[in-house]
């Protein structure tokens, strides 16, 4: 990968949104009821037709300890997601990230 550049991707509340009924009973977001957004997916293929290396990891079941892998998995292939690799569970939950070379996908 020496030369590649290498993009971390969040998923939820980047390239899918949920609208205010998409949760379940205890107020997590029903990842099921999650709505593409084709013009972010489009933005990150982008990049990954220019080289770079795209990896999709997203906090889901880093909190709850539910596998959502193969949920996760099945939609960004439904939806045309570009990617190389997907970490599933393994991104820290937390409120916000501070890092310099942080951006949301709007800034892209």
């Amino acid at each position: 990968m020496k030369n590649k550049k290498v993009i971390y991707v969040d998923i939820d509340d980047t390239i899918c949104f949920y609208g205010e009924n998409d949760r379940l009973e205890n107020g997590a977001k029903d990842y099921m009821s999650a709505t593409p957004n084709f013009e972010n997916i489009e933005k990150i293929n982008n990049m990954y037709e220019k080289g770079c290396f795209i990896k999709y990891w997203t906090s889901r079941g880093s909190v709850s300890g539910v596998n959502y892998h193969n949920i996760t998995e099945k939609q960004l292939n439904e939806w045309g997601a570009k990617y190389h690799e997907l970490s599933v569970g393994e991104k820290p939950f937390y409120d916000l990230l501070i890092c310099d070379k942080t951006k949301r996908i709007e800034e892209i």
